[in-house]
């Protein structure tokens, strides 16, 4: 069953989620609410031509930073020095470029221009934070997500130059300052890195846990 918000500041329990995650429709992107959903495991997914929809997967596509695999070309890419990775540089310059780079089976964007709004009004208060790599001052790849204790709930990345967002994440994994980083949605690239599948329950579990201890 999907459930349909109104302006009151609640969610459905996630484990009533349709078979491909989708739980609600509607409501709005106030801070509070983007907040309360990413505290429960729910994310907003939708483009410009639907109303809000909510999310949330009965697994979750997880990379748990001690699980970290960098592979031996990639660890001479780090050596090398020519990457330089940087935090809460240039937030709005990088969800900027997640919503402009073209994606695999993906026309248009999910990044519609409200989505974006909020996301920095999350980073304006904190909620919300970038990762930056740069190559000769030029910002060439990132990542930006909402953090919820020591979880990072990933949101997008991109990369103009190879490896640029995979040094963006490694950056993120070795900051010391997350347990786990959801990656919400599946890609060979990042199971590549380590990144596995979970349930909800286990998810949520740790959520819950990383919202009390931090």
């Amino acid at each position: 069953m999907i459930f349909r918000l109104d302006k009151r500041l609640i969610f459905p329990d996630p484990s009533r989620a349709e078979a491909d995650g989708l739980l609600a429709v509607g409501g709005d992107l106030t801070s509070e609410r983007l907040v309360l959903a990413y505290q429960n495991g729910i994310f907003p997914w939708y483009d410009e031509n639907t109303p809000i929809l909510w999310y949330s997967p009965h697994e979750r596509f997880v990379l748990f930073p001690n699980e970290l695999k960098i592979s031996k070309s990639m660890q001479q890419v780090l050596r090398s020095g020519r990457f330089v990775v940087t935090a809460d540089q240039c937030f709005e310059k990088v969800i900027e470029a997640c919503s402009a780079i073209e994606r695999k089976g993906q026309g248009g964007t999910w990044l519609t221009t409200d989505m974006k709004e909020a996301y920095i009004r999350l980073y304006n208060e904190g909620h919300a934070h970038s990762i930056e790599t740069w190559e000769q001052d030029k910002l060439v790849g990132g990542l930006y997500g909402i953090q919820i204790g020591s979880v990072f709930c990933g949101e997008s990345m991109f990369s103009l130059v190879s490896n640029a967002s995979k040094a963006a994440l490694i950056s993120l994994c070795h900051s010391g300052l997350y347990k786990l980083i959801d990656c919400q949605v599946h890609t060979e690239h990042l199971e590549s890195m380590g990144a596995r599948m979970i349930s909800r329950k286990d998810y949520m579990a740790f959520l819950q846990n990383a919202r009390v201890k931090g």
